[in-house]
This record gives structure tokens, sequence and C-alpha cells, in this order.
């Protein structure tokens, strides 16, 4: 006799996005797996007394979302400090940083209120510990995920708008791709001598207050939340992930409590989402001592990749090109780590078995990767035995890839190379946007989806958390502003499941549909095939992870 299921899902239109791409309507799990797909009558069979059972109304069910790229605590962030990806302007963005300084005093004389009474009451004073001591985030006025290039007043924040924040508490505002930082008057008198000089924007001789690459480090150190408040992170932007479908994440992790959060999560059995960590190149030392390689851990939490930086970004006018930026025609870009050394840091990774990702945006950045790459594939061939993973084995992934020559899709698809793309970068493509401002005609170049599918490589999509929305960057995929890059829906979606599990080694347990895999489902309020021009809209109604529901509209 068949066991009964956990799970029984009716009345769906159940796209697996298998090849060929088959549709069903009706699913049972047992045991945080798919057991059967069918018709609604057949999987019915399989409803106990103890079953789940949820009628889908016609709804569409897909694989779940599996976000390949992206910074959970950065998104956290937004829903805890200022979130500044809707601003107008300067003045919106200032008025929203007074908010959140209005919110961090209001808060602060509360505790000094009651820590009053406390102290009052103690009957050891000697001993009472002062809890209006604000946390290292705390002690800031902190905004994310500005964007100058949506503003009429196309600029960055500066000393002078920022020293507008009426406050005694530092104030600093992080563009929206985290390699630019707007800070005021007192953060530059905290770290003067600390921030390189080329990273340092200036008028006249006068810094601005904006900040680039590396010098946003001190800034980043002295605000790093604790644990206390990672925990609070990791747990608000993991709840607003399974409203939007997102079953997994691959966060990209750097000195941060995070790692820790989602194994004790884990082992409390209260993460709702999968999580691949990738750590940053400091932490491989550490990794290989630990005895943690790729694919290390459980069902939920495991190593991903070794992550590094070759270049900055396109905002910041940091990213590396091989030709001038169109409104800086004597700037090329920077290395954030030099090619040398990051052929070295490959080698290092892949020799000990590790998966290693490198965020790569303008061209010269994207061919030192490829270089880095197969001189990798070149030394595992030349020594085979010696446990090194050749480029396919090892998946190695380049991040962003938004301005690829030809030679260099055809580089990525003949090394078995990852191309990890963040779609919703495609919002910077709109006449008069970013790209056209920054890269000129060179704007039908960028982010170049369908170029890379054609040529048979690997696509995996991820939104670097600008938003943490698959839909978003599903409709900018699909609907592409720049040129003829656009992917039909289906293509999209394998992007945003298949692809993005392969590029974590999970397309045996996850990014399909199917008997024996894992049951991380999404169910769609409409069809994405029937609007595709407005898919950014479309609702998520259902979010499934192991078998369990994490989010429910219905």
């Amino acid at each position: 006799m068949t066991d009964a299921a956990d799970l029984v899902l009716l009345d769906g239109e159940i796209h697996t996005l298998t090849d060929p791409d088959e549709t069903h309507e009706a699913l049972a799990v047992r045991d945080g797996e798919i057991v059967r797909l069918g018709s609604s009558y057949d999987v019915e069979f399989l409803v106990g007394t103890g079953t789940t059972v949820i009628d889908l109304d016609g709804r569409v069910l897909l694989p779940g979302f599996i976000d390949a790229h992206t910074h959970v605590t950065t998104a956290g962030r937004k829903l805890v400090h200022a979130d500044l990806s809707a601003a107008t302007g300067p003045a919106d963005a200032v008025d929203r940083l007074q908010a959140r300084a209005d919110e961090l005093d209001e808060t602060k004389e509360s505790a000094d209120a009651e820590t009053s009474v406390d102290a009052e009451t103690s009957a050891d004073t000697e001993e009472h510990v002062d809890a209006t001591e604000d946390t290292a985030g705390d002690s800031w006025v902190i905004g994310y995920g500005y964007d100058e290039s949506t503003w009429s007043e196309d600029r960055y924040l500066t000393r002078e708008d920022l020293d507008g924040v009426e406050t005694d508490r530092p104030v600093v505002a992080f563009r929206e791709d985290m390699h630019v930082a707007s800070v005021d008057s007192a953060v530059l008198d905290r770290f003067a001598g600390s921030i390189p000089d080329d990273c340092l924007r200036t008028d006249a001789g006068e810094p601005t207050g904006v900040v680039v690459e590396e010098g946003i480090d001190p800034i980043r150190d002295a605000t790093d939340p604790d644990l206390a408040e990672t925990r609070e992170l990791v747990t608000a932007a993991l709840a607003a992930a399974a409203e939007r479908g997102i079953t997994g994440v691959h966060d990209m992790v750097r000195r941060s409590h995070a790692p820790r959060v989602y194994r004790e999560l884990d082992a409390a059995d209260e993460l709702p989402v999968r999580v691949r960590i990738n750590y940053w190149s400091d932490h491989l030392d550490a990794l290989v001592e630990t005895g943690l390689p790729t694919n290390a851990g459980t069902d939920f939490v495991r190593v991903g990749a070794i992550k590094s930086f070759t270049d900055g970004s396109f905002g910041g006018r940091t990213a590396k090109l091989s030709e001038p930026y169109a409104d800086a025609p004597g700037e090329t870009g920077q290395w954030v780590v030099e090619p040398d050394e990051l052929a070295a840091l490959a080698a290092d990774a892949a020799g000990a078995g590790y998966q290693v990702a490198a965020h790569a945006i303008g061209d010269e950045a994207i061919d030192a990767v490829l270089d880095a790459y197969e001189e990798v594939a070149e030394a595992s061939d030349a020594d085979a035995g010696a446990g090194a993973a050749t480029a396919g084995e090892a998946r190695h992934r380049v991040e962003h890839v938004e301005l690829a020559t030809d030679e260099a899709i055809d580089r990525i698809a003949a090394g078995d190379v990852v191309a990890s793309v963040q779609p919703n970068f495609r919002k910077w493509a709109v006449d008069g946007g970013l790209y056209e401002r920054r890269l000129g005609d060179r704007t039908a170049r960028t982010n170049r989806f369908r170029d890379l599918l054609d040529a048979g490589a690997a696509l995996a999509f991820g939104s670097d958390g600008m938003p943490m929305d698959p839909l978003v960057g599903l409709h900018w995929a699909v609907n592409d502003p720049a040129g003829d890059q656009d992917l039909s829906v289906t293509e999209a979606l394998r992007a945003y499941t298949r692809g993005a599990a392969a590029a974590g080694f999970d397309e045996d347990r996850l990014g399909t549909i199917e008997v024996g895999k894992r049951a991380d489902l999404v169910a769609l309020g409409d069809s994405p095939w029937e609007r595709p021009d407005s898919l950014r809209d479309v609702d998520v109604d259902l979010t499934v992870v192991d078998g369990g529901v994490i989010y429910k509209d219905l």
C-alpha cells in the first residue's frame, strides 16, 4: 500500500521546465520529495488524513526561484535601515535618512527612560549595564540603495546633502551597487587619512563625500552588524525573499556573522530557504584548514564558491574598460584586484578543489577572469592526478558579465564557465539611462543573454539584491530595452531555476519539477506566458521549500 502524501497541490498548471517542457495538473510531496505528478484525479489517491491539500485554482506552479547572486544582509538592511531605492532625488533621499535618524533618536530616548527607572530600582548600581549604548550599526544613520541614474538631478549624494540630516550621528548612504558610498562631514573627519586618495572623489581639491571601492572598507567595518543584528537582518530578508518566490540563495559573504546565523537557523529547523555561501577570497585558507570544500554542508546550508573582484561598477565609473567612458573621456575604470593577483587566487582555490566566482563587469575585467580560468584549466589538464578540478567540473563563474565581447562570449561557452548574470541590470539600458551615459553606443552590447545562450553558455540568473525579486529580473530579461537580446519567458524562467541550480551543483535535486526532486516550488497568480510585458507585476501566491509552505496568499 502506498503511503499518503504530506502535501498535495491540485488543479494547477504545473510547468516542470524540463526538456521538453511538460505540464501537469497536480503533484504530491512526501518527506520533502516530489513523489507523483499527473492529473488531480490520479494525485488525489495519495491524500490521507494528515495530508495538507491546497487547491491551486488554475494558478501556474513552477520550480522555486534560486537567486544565484545576492547579498542577504544588505537586502535586510534596506528593510531595517533607511531604504533609498525608491528615492526620487537627493532631497527625498535626505528626507528618508532624516526619518531614520529620528527613529533612532526616539528609540534611544525610550531606552534612556527605561534604563533610568531600572537604575533607580537596582539593588546594585555598580553592576548596572547601560542598555542605551548603541550597537555599531545603530550608532550611525545608514541608508541603502540609492540610484542617481534614475533622478532628474543625475549626481551622487554629497557631504553637503548628508550634512543636512539633523543628527549627532555619522551619516552614510550606500549606492545600490555598494561600490559607491556617500558620507557626511563627520565621517570624512573620522576616517581622514584612512581612505586612499584614488577612492575619494574631490571637487576643486575638496572631498565631496563620495567614496568608491576599497575606500569604503573602513566605513563598512564601522557599521558592520553584530551577531544579533545580523540574525535580524537575515530573518527579515529571507522572509521577504519567500514572498517573492525565492526558495534558494547564493549569498556573497565577507567578514559577516551570516554563515553562523544560517547554520544556527538550520540546526533549529528555522531556515526558510536553502543557502549556498560564496565566501570572499580572504576566507580561503580558513575553509581549507577547517575541511569545508565546495558543496560541504547540509541539505539547507552548503559551501559555494570562493568569490573575488576584478573591477568595480559602471555607476562608480570603476568597471575596467578597453575604451574610455563616454561621460569621462580620460577614464577607463580601475582594477580592484589586479589580473596577476586574480590568476594566483584562482589557481590556489581551484587547486584546493573550490569553485571560483569572480566579479567582472567591464570587457577588460571579463577577459582577465577568463584568462585566469584558462590558466587553471591548462594546469589541471597537465596534472590531472593532483586533484584539481577542470573548469567544467568546477563550474567556475563570472559574476555580472555586463560588457562582454563576442570573443569573450565564445570563451565562456567553450570553457564551460557559468555566466552568473543579473537581468534586473537591464533597467539601466533604457533611453537616457546609466548605460547610455557611461557607455554611449556600447549600451546595445551590455547584458548579452541571448548571445550567451545561443553560444551554448550556462546562464544563471541572480539579483545582486537590486532588488531581490526574480520577477523584476524576469521582466527585464524578456523585455530588453537596448536591442535584440530578449529571451523567451521559458528561457528566462529556466535561468532563474535550473540554470541557477546548476551553478550551485544542485541540478540533481533542484531547478525543475520532477519525481524524485525536492519540492521547492512557487505558484504565481497569473501565467507569465500570458503577460510577458508586465512580468514584474505578477503576484506570488505560494512558496514551498522542501515540501513545507513558507509563504501563502491564496
